[in-house]
């Protein structure tokens, strides 16, 4: 029998993904150039008098920045979030029992596509003179944009083909670009780690997509064991977890004003840190009297998206530690009672539970910052109040603490209903049927299109059994051959 990923439907995805790859290469040869940063100096024209009076023009090479300052800068923490994207939240998906390496290379293939898309999405709504600019900070925010597409990647895990993860990518990220431009470019939302705009965006269109995805065999016992985890399995996904948890505070630090980082670190850092001890008096109390894995994976990360809105403001270190716990409280509580709620009556099936990690702690994340903005003062932030508030300088719109404070709210409400229609919508396309659905007994199973170390094919059946059999032949020829005594010894 041949499987689905066999013949047409795997050349279609791979001649998809070449036909995507040559447009970004376009697209990147006719818009993108170097930021200054990393272009070569330019010839600057100085003057020099000689002894006589005269002037003299001489060329010499000097770049307006230093080359070095950007890279000493952003490198490590942007290496931080890049190992996030694709060593975090790849191993963290790999708790399924059938579907270790669709999570582990899916996720690679997602975040590779997203971060050449996600760049031109963002440098085509900021164009300058048709062409925009490469540098650093480009790379950090095309990694945040991965961590949105991967975030709704987890909330579909093992129910799409390849093809249809990519056209998924595809259309999200340039949804999230353009919501995401419209929150900070009009609204001015404040959401350094982007618990609103990466973290509920991500979760609430996966969320949307899984609802109109929705299959009957979701609810069939057989269909529930594929999605069992093991002790091995459950290993591989806490590498992410660990992963995730330790660099955290460079993903919400690392678009902060640079005075402003270590502030941002601080807080991350006893937060997730509250989380973890949060997550595991909950598993005790909520699992009967158990350590649960699942919450262990997932719920000690939800600090990090609880504190990514209000990381670089005055929350305090004790505040940090209260959102913290909070969150552990609240992403527990999702996985214990509201994941039941939201497959059994509103048929929303989240595989990796991101409602409860993502979701919920980023909404959280966006009250705590409209609380924390309508208390903001000079007082509280001496003279870098405009630098972690912009939209409060007179000279900047001269917003009230607590007209931000509705702003941030309403930058919620924006990406909430942008996340759940747009999801929708890409629900639907993906049900199309040249798009290759999986059919339901290949749903959460690598078989479907990985090549597995156990698999034999056909041919390759074929090909041993003529070489067992040719073997066989050639000892029956030369045991002809021997003396009848010798030949004995050979059987």
């Amino acid at each position: 029998m041949a499987l689905h990923g066999e013949g047409a439907g795997s050349k279609k995805f791979a001649v998809v993904l070449l036909v995507f790859q040559i447009l970004f290469i376009v697209l990147f040869g006719i818009f993108g150039k170097y930021h200054l940063d990393a272009a070569p100096p330019k010839q600057a024209e100085t003057t020099t008098i000689t002894s006589s009076g005269v002037r003299l023009a001489a060329s010499t090479s000097k770049a307006p920045y230093e080359p070095d300052h950007a890279v000493r800068d952003y490198y490590p923490m942007f290496q931080d979030v890049h190992v996030m994207m694709f060593i975090g939240f790849g191993y963290l998906m790999t708790f399924l029992r059938k579907y270790g390496y669709s999570s582990l290379s899916i996720n690679f293939l997602l975040a590779a596509f997203v971060i050449q898309w996600g760049t031109l999405m963002r440098g085509l709504l900021h164009l300058h003179d048709w062409q925009f600019e490469i540098n650093m900070t480009t790379l950090l925010t095309s990694d945040f944009t991965a961590a949105c597409i991967l975030i709704s990647f987890g909330a579909v895990l093992g129910k799409l083909s390849p093809l249809q993860y990519v056209i998924m990518a595809f259309i999200e990220v340039a949804v999230f670009s353009v919501n995401e431009w419209v929150g900070i470019n009009y609204l001015k939302t404040l959401d350094v780690g982007g618990s609103i705009f990466v973290h509920v965006f991500g979760a609430y269109f996966g969320l949307a997509m899984s609802r109109v995805l929705y299959r009957w065999e979701y609810s069939m016992g057989d269909f529930n064991t594929l999605k069992f985890n093991t002790k091995t399995t459950d290993l591989f996904s806490m590498i992410g977890t660990i992963f995730l948890w330790m660099f955290w505070p460079s993903f919400n630090s690392a678009m902060a004003a640079e005075e402003l980082q270590q502030r941002a670190v601080i807080n991350t850092y006893f937060c997730l840190a509250s989380c973890c001890v949060a997550t595991f008096i909950c598993s005790i109390f909520f699992h009967h009297g158990k350590i649960s894995m699942e919450l262990i994976q997932n719920a000690t990360l939800a600090g990090g998206v609880a504190i990514g809105s209000t990381a670089d403001m005055m929350v305090h270190p004790y505040g940090a530690l209260i959102i913290g716990f909070g969150a552990g409280v609240l992403s527990c509580a999702g996985f214990c009672f509201i994941n039941n709620v939201l497959e059994r009556r509103l048929k929303v099936h989240d595989t990796c539970g991101v409602n409860n990690l993502h979701g919920m702690p980023g909404v959280l994340a966006a009250v705590i910052s409209a609380i924390v903005c309508a208390f903001a003062s000079e007082s509280l932030y001496g003279s870098s109040l405009y630098k972690v508030f912009p939209s409060m300088d007179p000279d900047n719109g001269g917003r009230s603490p607590m007209y931000q404070a509705l702003y941030q709210l309403s930058a919620l409400g924006m990406t909430l209903a942008t996340a759940l229609i747009s999801g929708a919508i890409t629900g639907f396309i993906l049900r199309l049927k040249f798009l290759d659905p999986l059919p339901g007994p290949l749903l959460f199973d690598d078989a479907a299109y990985f090549a597995l170390p156990d698999q034999v094919t056909h041919d390759q059946e074929k090909h041993i059994r003529n070489q067992l059999e040719g073997s066989a032949r050639d000892q029956y020829e030369f045991s002809a051959a021997l003396p009848k005594n010798d030949r004995l010894l050979t059987h």
